[in-house]
């Protein structure tokens, strides 16, 4: 699956809030991209479908999910039960890269996303490289092996408190982390309003 490999400073200056990057050249040029980006900022008025476009667009590049699939995540969550913006974001945290970030084997999801197609990283003792698995309630997440002693996770896990979240139990004595229960739209530290996404794709 592609996904967006361009400059990631522009995209957090395009919503104007930071996304990913570098957070230090984010607070030096917080205004949109482009020769008229300061005048952009001061002039312009989105339109209620242009702030809905821009959240879906948000939540895409957060995830480093393209539209296809996004899509086809939103008709999963429209059909079931319950609020379909927070279902749709609750399938998006459940993805394996995200929950690699959240517990802190990664500093970024897209480090997440290469440590699980590169086969380091194992759900309930089996090797998973599909950045979009699911995981489930009582699923064990877990390195293998020669990756518990790689300098770049160590690193990352010193600020795992950052990252871990109360749906994920953490063991510090095999370095794994254990689904208690679903996410929800509480554990998500990002600024998303999934019903802008709703009121977008039921137009």
């Amino acid at each position: 699956m592609s996904r967006y490999i361009g400059p990631r400073n522009k995209i957090s200056r395009k919503f104007g809030e930071f996304i990913y990057g570098n957070k230090k050249y984010y607070k030096r040029k917080k205004y949109p991209p482009g020769q008229h980006g300061l005048f952009r900022k001061r002039i312009s008025k989105k339109s209620n479908y242009s702030i809905q476009l821009l959240e879906k667009q948000k939540v895409k590049y957060i995830y480093g999910i393209l539209e296809k699939q996004f899509k086809r995540m939103f008709n999963i969550a429209y059909k079931k039960k319950g609020i379909t913006g927070d279902l749709l974001l609750q399938m998006c945290e459940k993805r394996l890269d995200n929950v690699v970030y959240r517990i802190g084997y990664a500093i970024s999801r897209f480090s997440a996303r290469q440590l699980v197609t590169h086969k380091h990283i194992k759900v309930n003792n089996k090797i998973i490289n599909i950045p979009s698995f699911n995981i489930k309630i009582g699923d064990i997440i877990s390195l293998k092996d020669k990756m518990k002693k790689n300098i770049n996770i160590i690193n990352s896990l010193i600020n795992k408190k950052k990252y871990i979240k109360d749906w994920l139990k953490w063991d510090e004595k095999t370095m794994s982390a254990k689904c208690l229960k679903l996410p929800n739209i509480n554990d998500i530290d990002e600024k998303i309003n999934p019903q802008l996404i709703v009121e977008l794709y039921s137009k």
